[in-house]
């Protein structure tokens, strides 16, 4: 398993996560396999949102974290051993964002009780809020680093633009940047691809300054969910029927490595020199075990634009 340094601590961390977004309705069996097949893989990162679980019958706000660790529970050495990240910001109740300070505090010691530890690894800010004033979201970062209770700080979904305002209050470093990102909803990474070539759509930067370009200036980790995700919410390009040039790409690429496509699709990810880290949201061993071993598949330049091609961009 590759380690790539998250953000500006110094600290290596695996390029692969284990989120922990639909574990709600599996038992405390099922939870343990899916933790020894991540550790066995190499991961030691597990990712957490306050929201995860709120959807699931009789369940509420922290319900996954409570998940985790009612089935692991971790002796004190095993929890110094991985990474324990959460979210905040995201209420379900009358959907709403709620980045102020009582909300960021609240939300954060609610985590360490449903996860049962003293501190969190990482705590990320779910979703841009256009409400947000950046001294509430500082006074809470202060509060939650200076307490012992969160050890670094990031966000999620964020534009360069956003986290500039959000730096002009925050001391703390932003180590992450967890945004949507595969092979096929890749716009953040083909942009700028037809650069100046009127007409073409990669050839327009979004986001107020491009998302990869900004992180990697700034020292920022991104994290890529829903790696294998069409779009935002249109089910998954492995062996789908709306992708055949791709899927036959990544068949042959799969055979030439000897791993399942599933981790060709990882690798296209981990190849970048952005060294973003792949959140995996399976619940299934096996199929876990699969995409992991793309965390260090070496593919060429080539390959790798053969793969951005299949899946629909333009490379002039």
């Amino acid at each position: 398993m590759r380690t790539v340094s998250l953000g500006s601590t110094g600290r290596q961390v695996p390029n692969i996560i284990a989120g922990m977004m639909r574990i709600a309705g599996k038992s405390d069996d099922e939870i343990r396999a899916l933790y020894t097949a991540a550790r066995e893989a190499g991961i030691d990162f597990f990712d957490h949102a306050d929201l995860y679980g709120f959807n699931h019958p009789g369940g509420g706000r922290h319900l996954c974290e409570e998940r985790f660790a009612g089935a692991l529970k971790l002796s004190p050495s095993e929890r110094e051993q991985i990474v324990l990240q959460t979210k905040t910001g995201i209420v379900a109740d009358e959907w709403h964002y709620d980045s102020s300070y009582e909300h960021i505090v609240a939300s954060a010691e609610e985590s360490l009780r449903a996860l049962d530890t003293d501190y969190l690894d990482i705590l990320l800010l779910h979703r841009p809020d256009a409400l947000v004033e950046p001294t509430e979201v500082a006074r809470a970062f202060d509060h939650l680093e200076s307490s012992g209770k969160v050890r670094a700080f990031g966000v999620s979904n964020h534009t360069p633009r956003q986290i500039d305002l959000l730096k002009s209050a925050v001391t703390q470093p932003l180590v992450a940047n967890q945004v949507q990102l595969s092979i096929t909803h890749s716009t953040i990474v083909a942009q700028g691809l037809s650069s100046n070539m009127t007409g073409e759509a990669d050839s327009i930067t979004h986001d107020g300054g491009g998302v990869v370009d900004y992180a990697r200036v700034n020292g920022i980790t991104l994290q890529a969910w829903s790696p294998f995700q069409k779009g935002f919410q249109d089910g998954v390009f492995l062996g789908s029927d709306d992708y055949p040039q791709l899927n036959a790409e990544l068949d042959r690429l799969a055979a030439k490595y000897g791993v399942a496509p599933i981790a060709i699709a990882v690798a296209w990810i981990t190849r970048h020199p952005a060294d973003i880290q792949v959140v995996l949201g399976t619940t299934t061993p096996g199929r876990l075990t699969d995409a992991a071993t793309g965390s260090d598949i070496p593919l060429t330049r080539p390959e790798w634009y053969s793969l951005i091609q299949a899946a629909g961009h333009n490379v002039p």
